[in-house]
């Protein structure tokens, strides 16, 4: 054969293969990216400022040095004014004639905050009023080949909606609103940016999240939904509930192919016959690999890839990681009262974890850096469960899909809290967008664990005295309640079920109130009589809900932390400054009258600010080892709360900055697998309990030493093979104090716990006397500081107890071990991931032992 007839049939077979494999002429779905560069102004102003979308109008403003930073010093007050104004956004872009030929083009705001009227070239094309919603409308008839001019107008929501207030005929309560008039409840907007007990007011206005063109024709993959309908170990049975958009109204064949990587599920041929075209598959995988939650197994994601094409065409196509599990939430009357756990697989698991709010008042300054820390640290801390809150966000695709990967459940709130919310025809319709899209979005993600309609909405209602506080009259209350129930118990349930959405629901968080002694055997629990009923530490042990879904103790961020917003003028807590970022009524007293009953007199205010986090950790320690040691009857315990949006005193573990608080470290321990607690009796014994979260069943040894500060072991106690069982109350030992103790001085002595295991040790120290009554004695302590790859590793020695040391630079991270206490004679080493450089003499340790 000749090289030219080999050519010549080459070229013929490329030709037909063409031919078979491209038979169609339609345009790729194109996506043109409109965020990056703007111009703002205030409206009724000259002059344009730059902007950087997504953004904020206060951000654009600080970007631009038109205003100071609202969060340092009392600079929150200096920025009111702009919430009453109206602001105006612009952006000039290009369009192909190609993308003219497209069949639609989408203009799609994922976020606009919160009115907006948008305009094309000079055309209004949508207007917006929820924050929450993703707004979309085809405009191609409005765009021309070349230049165009995008324009977006954003109203005042306070002036928006003043008139609503006025005439609405009573008032709402919006308790957390911190201005005037309260119009939050008529916004769909975060609830927390109107002000919150640990948050500043900054109602903020514009383009917070991507906003893009989105150009196709022919056909659309919408949406798809994967329907767990069966799950387990010896098969998984799933249905894709596909949407597609078909402009194109011309009865074609199609074919769409399920893949999981290169593995085919699934394939069907179908004929669209309508604009929304609605088609189901099922499929199923055997031995499917079973997502879990963190502590339980791995979070394995498949990867499941629709693709939808016509005579071998790849028309569009999507993909999705979907973690295989199934969730259920238990609420059935028994023994105690009525239960409320989660089970995962067909377990019933201890939920460890916190509750999440927005990292920022300003939301786009939030970056995929920021989220995969916060989720990192949560992991860290061995939590499985994040709640996030409802009156913040419904949160980024990047922070589920974080959890997904992470094995971190999500108790998902729909975003009210804490008020109550008008009913008028067009706010229920708004909202029930809200919950559509919103549903929509999340329901594929593995980590969505439950929906819950608000935040203590029900039990304010029912206990909060709103009804003598704002003199409704019978019929008023009856209006007010009728639309709660409109919303909570018909709009999102109904929605949900709709949608065949598969994870539980519930109307509200609490569903039982701390007030009496009976709330705590039914339901979830919000318990804030440590804080607002100014009950003792000592409350925490005996007052266990059945899931403890808030409590929480404040504290102050980390000195780092307060030197960003305040100079050292302000450092006392009588400052202007202090009084300003302090956002609980009664904050700085609640912190300084406990701190007072367990810790030493601080002598200067960063002594105040470390043993503030230290009286933080003690009332959560109390709380959280009653919480696991009560297991059975509690079966979760999610803490207020993991972050901050702003530099101030919160509930947090972790502050503003990123610093881990005292009470980070102790959660670490806290939340492990195994819990050992220590407690005295009324008796006057001493109780040892040992708990386990783990899968399997664990064979140990128990070892109880009385130890003296200087090292001497004064007594010892040994359990030898014992087994702790899996998932149940766990072991539980009780020896009289006499014998225990023996000889030991209550105020130079502890006893020290430790449950080892062929390959593990957990560890527990318990102390008679509150510190500030223990004997401490002025350390030697031996430092050396090494580099090694990636940071700094820090040894540390001391010949006697040193109770809390902390470890602080002028470099930002967190150690890996830190306001922990150094035993005897144990050296211990800690490590610093930095790139930056560090010296011995630019490290600060601080501990009891010095304050008292």
């Amino acid at each position: 054969m000749s090289q030219l007839f080999k050519l010549i049939l080459l070229v013929h077979s490329l030709l037909f293969f063409y031919a078979c494999t491209t038979p169609l002429n339609i345009p790729t779905i194109e996506k043109i990216d409109l965020t990056g560069d703007w111009q703002f102004k205030q409206v009724g102003k000259t002059g344009w400022t730059k902007a950087v979308i997504p953004s904020v109008v206060q951000l654009d403003l600080l970007n631009a040095g038109l205003i100071e930073d609202p969060f340092y010093g009392t600079n929150e007050t200096e920025i009111g004014w702009i919430e009453w104004e109206d602001w105006e956004y612009q952006k000039d872009f290009e369009v192909s004639e190609t993308l003219l030929q497209q069949d639609v083009i989408e203009l799609v705001f994922e976020g606009l905050d919160t009115y907006a009227e948008v305009w094309i070239n000079g055309q209004t094309v949508l207007k917006s009023d929820n924050m929450f919603r993703t707004w979309r409308v085809n405009c191609q008839k409005h765009l021309k080949v070349g230049k165009n001019q995008l324009k977006v107008v954003f109203k005042s929501p306070l002036k928006e909606k003043e008139a609503a207030f006025r005439n609405l005929g009573y008032t709402l309560p919006a308790d957390n609103d911190a201005g005037s008039p309260k119009v939050s409840p008529f916004v769909r907007k975060a609830p927390y940016h109107f002000g919150w007990d640990w948050g500043p007011r900054v109602v903020s206005m514009g383009i917070w999240r991507p906003v893009y063109l989105e150009a196709y024709s022919f056909v659309k993959l919408q949406d798809v939904y994967y329907e767990q309908t069966s799950i387990n170990t010896q098969r998984a049975a799933l249905t894709a509930h596909i949407q597609l958009d078909y402009p194109n109204l011309e009865e074609e064949n199609l074919t769409i192919v399920i893949k999981n990587d290169a593995q085919i599920l699934a394939t069907e041929s179908i004929r669209p016959n309508q604009r929304t075209f609605q088609h189901q598959i099922d499929f199923s995988i055997p031995q499917p690999q079973l997502w879990w939650c963190n502590g339980l197994g791995d979070a394995h994601l498949y990867e499941f890839t629709i693709d939808v094409s016509k005579d071998k065409q790849l028309l569009c196509s999507q993909t999705k990681k979907i973690g295989l599990r199934k969730i259920e939430l238990v609420q059935s009357p028994d023994s105690i009262g009525t239960s409320y756990y989660f089970k995962l697989n067909g377990r019933p698991v201890f939920m460890k974890g916190a509750n999440y709010i927005p990292q920022d008042n300003l939301l786009p300054r939030v970056t995929q850096e920021a989220y995969q820390q916060t989720i990192q640290n949560a992991v860290d801390a061995n939590m499985n469960m994040l709640r996030v809150w409802g009156g913040g966000i419904y949160e980024s695709d990047y922070f589920y899909e974080q959890c997904d990967a992470a094995g971190l459940l999500v108790w998902q709130d729909f975003m009210f809290a804490c008020g109550m919310y008008p009913s008028d025809s067009n706010f229920v319709y708004n909202v029930q967008k809200e919950v559509e899209q919103n549903v929509q979005r999340l329901r594929n993600h593995a980590c969505i664990a439950l929906w819950c309609g608000n935040n203590e909405i029900e039990v304010a209602w029912n206990n909060w005295g709103w009804q003598k506080q704002f003199g409704y009259s019978p019929l008023d209350s009856t209006t007010i309640i009728q639309g709660y129930q409109t919303i909570f118990e018909q709009i999102i349930p109904n929605t949900l079920q709709k949608m065949q959405v598969q994870q539980p629901y519930v109307p509200t968080s609490p569903l039982s109130n701390w007030g009496t002694p009976d709330n705590f055997k039914h339901h979830s629990m919000h318990y804030w009589g440590v804080w607002h009923g100014r009950e003792p530490f000592e409350n925490y042990t005996t007052n266990v809900g059945r899931f403890m879904s808030e409590y929480g103790f404040q504290s102050f961020p980390n000195m780092q932390t307060v030197q960003q917003f305040s100079d050292s003028s302000q450092w006392h807590l009588e400052s202007v400054v202090m009084k300003h970022h302090q956002k609980s009524y009664i904050g700085n007293g609640m912190i300084k009258k406990h701190l007072e009953t367990y810790y030493p007199t601080p002598s200067s205010f960063s002594e105040f600010v470390y043993l503030s986090q230290l009286t933080q950790a003690y009332g959560m320690q109390l709380a959280i080892q009653s919480h696991r040691q009560s297991k059975g009857h509690c079966m979760g315990t999610l803490y207020w709360q993991l972050n901050d949006c702003w530099p101030g005193p919160s509930w947090s573990s972790i502050d503003y900055l990123g610093n881990w608080k005292a009470l980070h470290y102790q959660v670490r321990q806290l939340y492990q697998d195994i819990l050992i607690r220590v407690q005295p009796t009324d008796n006057h014994q001493v109780q040892i309990d040992l708990v386990s979260d783990k899968m399997q069943d664990t064979r140990g040894h128990l070892l109880i030493e009385v130890v003296r500060f200087d090292g001497t072991i004064l007594n010892t106690i040994k359990e030898e093979n014992l087994s702790l069982r899996s998932n149940q109350q766990g072991l539980h030992f009780t020896y009289p104090y006499s014998t225990l103790v023996g000889a030991a001085r209550p105020n130079n002595s502890f006893i020290r716990v430790r449950f080892s295991t062929a390959s593990e040790n957990y560890e527990q120290l318990y102390y008679f006397l509150p510190p500030k009554r223990l004997a401490l004695s002025k350390p030697d302590l031996q430092t050396k500081l090494t580099p090694i790859k990636g940071g700094f590793e820090l040894s540390i020695t001391s010949n006697t107890l040193i109770k809390n040391l902390f470890v602080q630079g002028n470099k930002h991270g967190n150690w890996s071990n830190n306001f922990f206490d150094l035993l005897p004679n144990q050296p211990q080493t800690i490590v610093l991931k930095t790139t930056e450089k560090i010296t011995l003499e630019n490290l600060y340790f601080l501990s009891i032992n010095t304050l008292i």
